[in-house]
């Protein structure tokens, strides 16, 4: 007859057998319901088309994962089999994990570009330019690297005059990541021109700091523009995508941002022969423009002017005098006319009236007053003198006088008739 065990007991030797058995088990099935706990440990089930089992990632592996678990992943875990037993359960105590069918890092890669994507990161609009001339480069990249000495080479020969601020940096490793955005916030606070992100070449994992978000947010609110020159031309990180520019190589990145200085010295001839030419061509129009002034202001000058209103005078005081003469003249002639008219015609009043008089003479002398008429008439005396009635007023004392006879008289009032 068997030994009878307790619950206890057969879970305990259970537990011994699998957790001894099963000490390293990789297994491959599709994600279902994975929990991200507060504490930081993954919980999922990881199942077939006929059975699932529940698993289990603690804190210190998910900080391992360059990936997000999702529900619907096909994976491969790694782990050993642990069993609970007050439940009398088991679970995969998962120690890695990585995508069924393609590596961890191209999974991680492809999710953190979908997602920085809807968030607008590789937006054109986003992007800012780098400009025309660049007088300083900040360079976030490895101190001791090869890609740094490629940098300095050739931007010593294309542009010495540029000042170039190494950043001394951690490109690969763990944390590396931590460095690149440490630096990039130094550089953006030195006020350079352009700041350039790389390093040489190497394999993904090499490249790996330059896929990460916390790098990839750091290139993105850097007011600064960045380049991208990380590995080379085949080689595309998430940096390339964030970054104002992407450099296929470190050395080609100094390339696109700096001229030439032999270029430039070519072009800086040839724009001071275009110079020479068109400064030549204005100078001469000026010159021509400035002769034709003269000469006008010579015509116009004050001089000029006086002589011009002077002659102006003089032909304006002849036409005065000319007209002035002939009125005179006009004049003259008419006066004379006026005069001999008025002769005439004062000769003719005159006999005129020296007949008049003659006939009233005769006519006078022909007549006697009567006795009555010499009565009536007095002669009007004052002071001795005789006067006319109409100057007497009143209270005047004058003489009545007549031939035989003075009457002494008063004017006691006067009328008007």
């Amino acid at each position: 007859m068997s030994q009878t065990l307790s619950v206890s007991s057969l879970n305990n030797q259970v537990k011994s057998l699998l957790e001894t058995t099963f000490l390293h088990v990789s297994v491959e099935g599709e994600v279902s319901r994975p929990t991200y706990h507060s504490s930081g440990h993954l919980y999922f089930t990881l199942k077939d088309a006929d059975s699932s089992i529940s698993c289990v990632m603690f804190k210190g592996n998910t900080k391992a994962l360059k990936f997000q678990v999702e529900e619907g992943m096909a994976v491969v875990v790694h782990g050993s089999i642990s069993v609970f037993s007050p439940r009398g359960t088991y679970q995969i105590n998962c120690t890695s994990m990585e995508p069924s069918g393609s590596g961890a890092l191209a999974k991680a890669y492809e999710q953190l570009k979908v997602k920085l994507g809807a968030k607008g990161y590789f937006e054109a609009e986003c992007k800012k330019p780098l400009p025309r001339f660049v007088n300083h480069i900040a360079l976030v990249t490895s101190g001791t690297g090869a890609a740094l000495q490629d940098m300095l080479r050739v931007a010593t020969k294309r542009w010495p005059l540029v000042k170039i601020t190494l950043l001394d940096t951690l490109v690969q490793g763990e944390g590396a990541k931590f460095s690149i955005e440490a630096n990039i916030a130094r550089a953006d606070a030195l006020g350079a021109d352009v700041i350039i992100v790389g390093r040489g070449g190497g394999s993904v994992e090499d490249l790996w700091a330059f896929n990460e978000e916390i790098v990839a947010d750091a290139i993105f609110t850097c007011k600064t523009p960045i380049v991208s020159a990380v590995g080379h031309e085949i080689d595309y990180v998430i940096s390339d995508f964030v970054a104002d520019m992407r450099a296929p190589t470190p050395s080609a990145a100094i390339e696109m941002i700096l001229p030439d200085s032999v270029e430039m010295l070519q072009r800086i001839d040839g724009l001071m022969e275009r110079y020479t030419l068109v400064f030549g061509r204005i100078l001469r129009s000026k010159e021509e423009s400035l002769t034709h002034l003269t000469r006008l202001f010579a015509k116009r000058s004050i001089d000029e002017k006086l002589a011009l209103w002077k002659n102006e005078i003089v032909i304006l005081q002849s036409q005065y005098n000319d007209k002035i003469a002939l009125l005179y003249r006009e004049k003259s002639r008419h006066v004379t006319l006026l005069k001999e008219q008025i002769y005439f015609q004062t000769r003719q009043n005159l006999a005129k009236k020296e007949q008049l008089l003659s006939s009233y003479t005769i006519a006078l002398n022909s007549k006697e007053p009567t006795r009555e008429q010499k009565e009536c008439y007095a002669q009007i005396v004052q002071s001795g003198k005789k006067i006319a009635l109409e100057k007497i007023t009143e209270g005047d004392i004058f003489e009545l006088q007549t031939p035989h006879t003075i009457v002494k008289a008063k004017a006691l009032e006067k009328k008007v008739l």
